[in-house]
């Protein structure tokens, strides 16, 4: 059980248990459907604004600090939900509800310090090898893993290859160098699973490994595992067999049908809640230097197809007389205007028409410019496969990777959008969409 599943599971029974308490004792008739509503409204609302993601859960004083804007935009959907259905709650309602919630998701976050030490909430991993991809994978376990810590034993053996230095010269790593039986370590540390990442597997004992395999330990392939943990695809040491053979890189006829629905619906709904914003961002944008308004500019979305993208625009005009340049986080040519639009992403409104066009979908990798294209397909293997979907107004590269522009800045984000290509479905398009809103309300915080 992950560190946010934990969390998550308390957060529920604390909220379910209080709120009902709470209403009670100030003899509140509310019907059980509202009562549910708040309770289900907030506790997606902790989800959407990152609270059970790894860099929260190690930053309890930062989750602390936001659970009161998280709780108060609960608190006002779910009241308008309310009045929109007519049962308007008081003012002492709403903040009866505040208090209650605030103290309810407050309470685990303190709490939660005394099980990160608990040893029940650390996995025990077994690694085959102790080389450079052992630390590669210890490393991305420490940083974006989906536990806080884990108890981790390297097994190596000569015919792996060399020992990395890093590894041996970090005291607190286990290392045995035997050739014992893999199954008699396992059951001596009572390890949870067993993940095989020796750089050179010619020569492993694989009957080990099925002996591991029938005595009930899960036996993970290196990029499998670093998969299930990082939720990304490793570029840097991507086997193409592996890419062959995993599951996953498909959608069905049903799935697409309904996520082009979904496109359709949510952008006709987005587009009409949003022009109170975009109204007056279009005329801001015109005053400021009476430019156009719009910004077009050809992009790559499925199948290698090209589109006209469409954005408020937010640098000055000319702005790419000498060719195709990356945006930068602080790009010089952006007017003082266009930094408002794209701090507060509203010069990304436009693209909705694109999604209704069938150009672009509401989830999928960024659209990248034709002119780079070619460039990051020489340099980072799989490129291209990221156009096996649409292109998306927001992504699962947008919600895990701050601004880049770069050709690292590009492999982090492909590692991303490959596994979004891989993992692609309705459920998933859902809880990346809300999300999106944790990056709205705090710019800067993609890193897991």
């Amino acid at each position: 059980m992950t560190a946010g599943t934990v969390l998550i599971l308390l957060d529920a029974l604390i909220a379910v248990s209080a709120w009902p308490v709470v209403l009670r004792l100030l003899h509140y008739r509310v019907s059980a459907p509202q009562t549910a509503a708040f309770v289900i409204v907030d506790l997606l609302f902790l989800y959407a604004l990152g609270f059970y993601r790894r860099d929260n859960l190690a930053s309890t004083m930062r989750a602390i600090g936001r659970v009161p804007l998280a709780v108060s935009l609960g608190v006002i959907v779910s009241a308008t939900c309310s009045t929109l259905a007519g049962m308007t709650p008081s003012a002492q309602f709403i903040v009866s509800a505040l208090i209650c919630f605030c103290g309810s998701a407050l309470l685990p976050r303190f709490a939660f310090p005394l099980f990160r030490r608990n040893t029940l909430f650390r996995p025990r991993l077994l690694i085959i090898g102790a080389g450079k991809r052992a630390f590669d994978l210890n490393w991305v376990l420490k940083s974006q893993g989906q536990h806080l810590h884990y108890e981790v034993t390297f097994v190596h053996q000569d015919l792996f290859g060399p020992i990395d230095a890093r590894l041996q010269d970090d005291p607190s790593n286990h290392i045995i160098t035997t050739s014992d039986n893999i199954l008699d370590i396992a059951g001596r540390i009572s390890v949870d699973e067993i993940v095989v990442a020796p750089d050179e597997r010619r020569g492993m004992n694989l009957e080990s490994l099925i002996s591991c395999r029938t005595a009930g330990y899960p036996v993970w392939q290196y990029m499998s595992f670093l998969e299930k943990e990082a939720r990304r695809i490793d570029i840097k040491r991507l086997d193409a067999d592996w890419v062959v053979y995993s599951d996953g890189f498909s959608i069905g006829p049903l799935g697409r049908a309904l996520k082009r629905l979904t496109d359709i619906v949510a952008s006709l709904l987005i587009l009409c809640c949003s022009l109170i914003i975009l109204l007056p961002a279009m005329a801001a944008v015109w005053i400021e230097d009476k430019g156009p308004i719009f910004y077009r500019q050809k992009r790559v979305t499925k199948g290698g197809q090209i589109f006209q993208i469409l954005k408020l625009r937010s640098m000055r005009t000319n702005s790419e007389e000498s060719g195709a340049v990356w945006a930068a986080a602080a790009d010089t040519r952006v007017t003082r205007i266009g930094r408002f639009l794209r701090r507060s992403r509203v010069d990304e409104l436009p693209q909705l028409i694109n999604v209704l066009k069938g150009d672009m979908s509401l989830v999928g990798p960024r659209p990248e410019r034709p002119e780079f294209i070619d460039k990051l397909a020489e340099e980072l293997p799989l490129y291209r496969e990221r156009h096996a979907v649409r292109a998306g107004l927001t992504g699962w590269a947008q919600i895990n990777y701050p601004y880049g522009a770069s050709l690292n800045d590009a492999r982090s984000k492909l590692s991303y959008d490959l596994y979004y290509v891989k993992k692609c479905n309705f459920l998933f398009d859902f809880l990346i969409i809300m999300q999106t809103l944790r990056v709205l309300i705090w710019p800067g915080t993609g890193v897991r």
